[in-house]
């Protein structure tokens, strides 16, 4: 059999590149994932003790189900159908995985909150296979559950109610509208617009809404701020991602503002970084701004068992955009990758210095850091490049993102437990990051790049717990 990556895209993957070809793999790939996960939901859900997972709700599942294939066929099937986008859409991967987390309940025994969680995740897939069924343009009628004050319709809108409770909602598609209508209420009619959003005379009505395509014949964004599965749970450690945040009409503009310049930005730091946003890139997910920014930090992330959404606050101009967009889509195709080829076999201790963070990393989050900072330290290069006489943030930028990825590549690229693919991989990168100091940065931006790695790092030193003492035999 062929290798699961052939040894041209690993080496374009290598120097955080990525041809059509590649780009393709990775999507191929993790949409094949996405499939046989929304299939291990179904197995799972049938299988599971009606404790867990009562027969109501498996019959609902399969219902759902039925819906979704009856609307790719009236869409006639493929990868562009309404039901195919539902269900490769990057949202819809943490709910299964959290569906799943709740089919298999810890020592299998629910709590009563456990099974209250779960059918109120279920209920979202009734949600989707409504969307989808609608987007085909397919008759239907059927019943959806409303949950903490709000029935969202992915890829069309919400609809926000006062009862907090849940709410049941008789819904009904025919002749290009859909029919809400709830106990003691007036009945919500909405209208779907093409691919995203749809119109609603009834101010409770919230449209999804998207930015325009990149590039002139691409699709629109859609800019996600109403999914109930957008932005992880917090946990205790988490680092640097802020909440989700509901972008206003003037929030929307300035996403506008800054999308409306990045693809020209992209360009001009190589074709690829554009290409590789075009092909990776599913749905943006609105983030507040972090705590004490002030307008100018910024949050974004990637999360694993979403690609192709990336999560951000909001842009400050189109370079700080492209940036983001460089920086977290190295993020989307390390992780691609390394679901279809085995890079190292180090474990999950955090013990590697890494200048980007204050936190030991485990070998995995150097790597992930490092590959991204290679890719941002090549933008920032091209970008003074391509303007000497405004080149002197770019510099700045490109020196320090360099410096920190050679702070990090010695550990990479010694570590014992690199497979023959992750040995070519870190190699390339060290390779690339040799091509890119053949042409560095002005005296000064290099200096203060390195002498602030340097002082990151005896600082980092100082806050590591002292070594156990040797055992006394």
């Amino acid at each position: 059999m062929p290798p699961a990556v052939p040894d041209r895209a690993l080496a374009e993957l290598s120097r955080t590149e990525g041809g059509p070809d590649t780009l393709a793999l990775l999507v191929r790939d993790q949409d094949t994932r996405r499939l046989l996960m929304l299939r291990a939901v179904l197995d799972a859900a049938e299988a599971a003790d009606p404790a867990v997972c009562p027969a109501p709700a498996k019959r609902r599942l399969r219902e759902d189900w039925a819906l979704l294939t009856a609307a790719d066929r009236a869409a006639g099937g493929g990868a562009h159908s309404p039901a195919r986008a539902r269900l490769t859409h990057p949202l819809l991967g943490p709910w299964a995985r959290r569906v799943l987390t709740g089919l298999h309940p810890r020592d299998g025994r629910p709590t009563a909150r456990d099974r209250t969680v779960l059918l109120r995740d279920l209920a979202h897939f009734s949600a989707v296979a409504v969307a989808a069924a609608a987007r085909a343009g397919l008759p239907f009628t059927t019943e959806l559950t409303a949950r903490d004050g709000a029935l969202t319709l992915p890829s069309l809108g919400a609809l926000r109610m006062p009862e907090r409770d849940d709410v049941r909602l008789q819904v009904r598609y025919t002749d290009g509208r859909l029919t809400l209508r709830r106990p003691d209420a007036p009945e919500v009619t909405v209208c779907p617009e093409h691919l995203t959003g749809a119109w609603s005379a009834t101010p409770a009505w919230l449209p999804a809404h998207a930015l325009p395509g990149l590039v002139p014949g691409a699709a629109p964004m859609p800019l996600d701020d109403l999914d109930p599965y957008r932005v992880p749970p917090r946990e205790p450690d988490q680092y640097a991602l802020s909440g989700p945040m509901p972008p206003d009409d003037a929030e929307r503009k300035r996403w506008l503002q800054a999308w409306s310049g990045t693809a020209a930005v992209l360009r001009g730091a190589g074709e690829h970084r554009l290409t590789e946003t075009l092909a990776l890139l599913r749905c943006l997910v609105p983030l507040e701004p972090p705590p004490g920014a002030a307008g100018r930090g910024s949050s974004s992330a990637t999360r694993r068992e979403a690609f192709g959404a990336l999560l951000s606050s909001t842009p400050a101009t189109p370079v700080a955009f492209a940036a983001t967009l460089v920086h977290e889509v190295q993020h989307t195709k390390l992780a691609a990758l390394s679901e279809l080829v085995e890079l190292h076999r180090a474990g999950p201790e955090a013990r590697y210095f890494a200048p980007w963070r204050p936190d030991p990393r485990p070998y995995d989050g150097l790597l992930q850091g490092a590959y991204s900072h290679l890719a941002m330290a090549d933008f920032f290069q091209r970008r003074a490049l391509a303007d000497p006489a405004r080149g002197a943030a770019a510099w700045a930028e490109h020196a320090r993102y360099h410096a920190q990825v050679g702070a990090a590549l010695p550990a990479l690229v010694g570590s014992p437990d690199l497979t023959p693919a992750g040995r070519s991989f870190v190699d390339a990168m060290a390779a690339v990051h040799e091509r890119l100091a053949a042409r560095p940065a002005p005296r000064g931006y290099t200096a203060r790049a390195q002498a602030y790695v340097k002082a990151v790092r005896t600082l980092w030193r100082q806050r590591q717990p002292p070594a156990p003492p040797p055992p006394n035999w």
